[in-house]
């Protein structure tokens, strides 16, 4: 939640350089081309309903603009390699960057599955927002959009994704950190679109005596969001229907994959410097926690999840690890191994 960003890896796509070649060549019907060509929104209005459209080759990367409530929204894809129908959506923690996903730069997410029949979704942006949707904009930064990331995640982008052939119920979800406890509450609430839900360093239990406190803090810190007007004040009905604890019994039946660590730093936090492992170390500790108080919840009600606690810090080294962990079980549930 708090690791610190890192510049995107230079990543050459054919793509933006072909973008840029036919705008030099073409001029104004250069810019025809490239709506017809690139623009998500476009060329999904063009196509009748359910008729998947032309996408990038098998295995390939692509990133897409999405139409939404909210406006348009990045998404990074990493196509099936043998152009199946399964989804893995995966989601970025409470500093979500506005231009990349962090799993993209800040892991090897990409390399874990290539040559997997299995499409990588990764939403781009979502900053300090659970990915959920919002009562109103936040009133105490000038925020001018309603949050609605659980309508685009589970109305907009399956409809949007399914006109280039990927299933809409065929899916799998994670997430990191404030992605982990998003991940396991849209999949408790969307259990027609979801197949395998995983959380990484979580904080699966928002409803823990102070921990909305500990909520309002941490969104206060990243981008002055009020957090009264995400999910309302302490005992609003909205905490306890996105508190993947109180909510177990919608999982029941669903693979889960909870980690986290004990927040003993190793190798992985050496380039994180002293102060961002300190803190590192108190959110993982939390996320630990939570991920207990989740496995015995789960446990007392015969509901099957794997929970796992390691050593480790709140940083995106342990959630590439813990990704390449899940791997295996994803594919299974999805059929796509």
């Amino acid at each position: 939640m708090v690791s610190r960003d890192r510049l995107r890896g230079s990543r050459v796509r054919s793509d933006k350089r072909l973008r840029r070649w036919i705008l030099r060549k073409a001029g104004a019907a250069g810019v025809l081309v490239l709506l017809i060509i690139w623009s998500g929104a476009v060329v999904a209005a063009a196509a009748p309903l359910g008729t998947p459209v032309l996408r990038a080759p098998a295995g390939e990367y692509q990133e897409l603009m999405v139409p939404s409530g909210m406006g348009p929204i990045e998404v990074q894809v990493q196509w099936a390699a043998r152009g199946g129908g399964s989804a893995l959506y995966v989601l970025d923690g409470l500093r979500a960057p506005r231009d990349h996903s962090q799993w993209v730069s800040d892991t090897d997410v990409l390399r874990h599955f290539a040559g997997d029949d299995i499409t990588l979704v990764f939403p781009v942006g979502g900053h300090s927002s659970f990915y959920a949707d919002w009562y109103r904009p936040s009133s105490t930064n000038g925020q001018a959009t309603t949050y609605k990331w659980e309508t685009f995640l589970t109305e907009e982008l399956p409809a949007f994704l399914a006109r280039y052939g990927v299933s809409r119920t065929d899916n799998a979800i994670v997430g990191a950190s404030m992605g982990g406890g998003a991940a396991l509450t849209l999949a408790a609430h969307h259990r027609d679109q979801f197949r395998f839900a995983g959380s990484f360093s979580g904080f699966v239990n928002p409803t823990f005596p102070m921990w909305n406190e500990a909520v309002r803090a941490a969104m206060w810190d990243e981008g002055r969001f009020n957090v009264d007007d995400m999910w309302g004040p302490a005992g609003d009905p909205a905490w306890t229907r996105h508190d993947p604890t109180v909510q177990a019994e919608l999982l029941r039946g669903l693979p889960m994959y909870i980690s986290a660590g004990n927040g003993v730093p190793g190798l992985p936090d050496v380039p994180y410097g002293a102060g961002n492992t300190v803190n590192a170390m108190g959110l993982e500790a939390m996320a630990m926690t939570a991920a207990r108080i989740f496995g015995d919840r789960v446990a007392s009600l015969g509901i099957a999840a794997r929970v796992d606690i390691g050593n480790g810090t709140h940083t995106w080294p342990y959630w590439d690890r813990a990704i390449a962990t899940a791997r295996p079980m994803i594919l299974d549930a999805l059929g796509a191994g």
